[in-house]
């Protein structure tokens, strides 16, 4: 399958690349940089290119899409990269929502038959927060900045012809060298890591390399089909998610991190770390995917 991917240099993208080239899929690369990109996956010496786009605001090369079957499509500014200005909040939409309507346009152009399949990319984000309940893929959307945004996202992605599409709503990922990890391993290993309090809040979470695997699934298996939630199936409380952190590095989680400091610090984007969301996925069950790291501590010891 000839497979055009954006995103593909970041935290998640980087990983499915390498999967989908291990399973022989070629591969295209849209990037803002096509040397520095090349110089990443210099290893990878055949079934693979890259094109230069300056997205968002740019249109695509022409006959980016030609003989394409599939595009993952994983763009989007880090939601927790900075305070959410107003400016920033632009970035975080234009990013997700305008690049999404670029790429359609480009397939309409190069590709008259349209895709094979589209896996497209939101987030949990997409529902309210703070509800003592379990939310699957049936749950109503909210009505917040973040929500909003995802709608939006998912709407755009629609406009994109495939014959079969596939978005996953993204729960916190855990991973080596980037996401949450990154910002939470310094503090950690210093031995002063612990809850966010209340520490109540429940935080749905997926292991990188589930989620990899979750995306090759999409593209690989026609079964996949619609929105599906990309969690493990075992959310856990801040709490919780702390002490296995501590365990996991032989640290003590003892150190409590005030809620209304953090709306100081970071302002209307600690809602990411604050607020509540019991997230999971009956269509993933039904469809009968198999989890490497389906709990906490098995996900972070690998880690």
């Amino acid at each position: 399958m000839k497979i055009i991917m954006t995103g593909a240099t970041g935290f998640v993208g980087s990983t499915l690349l390498r999967k989908l080239h291990s399973q022989n899929h070629t591969i295209t690369v849209l990037t803002r940089s096509a040397n520095r990109a090349k110089s990443k996956f210099s290893d990878l010496k055949e079934r693979v290119e890259f094109i230069e786009w300056d997205a968002p605001y740019n249109d695509l090369p022409a006959g980016a899409f030609k003989d394409a079957n599939a595009l993952i499509n994983l763009m989007g500014e880090n939601i927790g990269g900075k305070r959410w200005s107003e400016s920033q909040k632009k970035k975080l939409r234009d990013s997700r929502v305008l690049a999404s309507s670029k790429l359609a346009e480009a397939v309409k152009r190069d590709l008259p038959n349209g895709l094979d399949v589209l896996v497209s990319t939101s987030a949990i984000g997409y529902y309210p927060v703070n509800l003592n309940l379990k939310m699957d893929e049936n749950h109503p959307s909210a009505n917040s900045f973040l929500s909003r945004l995802c709608q939006d996202w998912e709407q755009t992605a629609h406009t994109i012809d495939a014959k079969r599409t596939v978005i996953l709503r993204v729960g916190v990922v855990l991973g080596k060298g980037g996401g949450a990890l990154a910002k939470l391993l310094p503090i950690f290993k210093l031995g002063l890591g612990g809850p966010v309090l209340p520490g109540t809040q429940v935080m749905s979470w997926i292991h990188k390399q589930d989620l990899v695997n979750l995306y090759a699934e999409a593209i690989n298996n026609d079964g996949f089909q619609g929105t599906l939630n990309a969690v493990a199936p075992n959310p856990v409380s801040n709490s919780v998610f702390s002490k296995a952190l501590g365990s996991a590095l032989s640290r003590p989680a003892i150190f409590p991190v005030p809620g209304f400091g953090l709306k100081i610090a970071m302002g209307e984007m600690s809602t990411i770390v604050l607020d509540s969301q019991t997230v999971v996925s009956t269509k993933l069950g039904d469809l009968g995917f198999k989890f490497d790291y389906p709990k906490i501590d098995e996900a972070l010891q690998n880690l």
